[in-house]
């Protein structure tokens, strides 16, 4: 059984730093995709994804140079590194992961999931 569970979230003056992780079990690492998927509304956007057998990665243009996403040296870690955060980055972050189907572009921009996390909640305060 698949299982993502995020942590990390919080509450954070615009300008600071988060970092997300998620901790992963249930599946073969390098046979999925694994990515960061905001939630803000009802709507969702792909925030970063990476790899599970290259380590390619994919950013959403708004978070490009301040976020970056890794995998642990154990693979079953995934952590999102958050920096200068911004008001708008705030939302429920879900870490999500889907089989080797789409590559990393495909998978985030599509919104193409196969698992999801329960979700960390992101605030950002002026």
């Amino acid at each position: 059984q698949v299982q993502l569970v995020e942590s990390g979230g919080g509450l954070v003056q615009a300008g600071g730093s988060l970092r997300l992780s998620c901790a992963t079990s249930g599946y073969t690492f390098d046979h999925y995709n694994i990515g960061w998927f905001r939630q803000v509304g009802k709507e969702y956007e792909g925030v970063s994804c990476i790899s599970g057998v290259d380590g390619a990665t994919y950013y959403l243009d708004s978070v490009k140079g301040r976020f970056t996403i890794s995998r642990g040296d154990a693979k079953d870690m995934v952590f999102l590194q958050m920096n200068s955060l911004r008001l708008d980055d705030a939302g429920t972050y879900h870490c999500a992961t889907r089989a080797l189907d789409y590559n990393v572009k495909e998978m985030c921009v599509g919104v193409r999931i196969g698992y999801w996390g329960q979700g960390i909640q992101v605030n950002v305060s002026s």
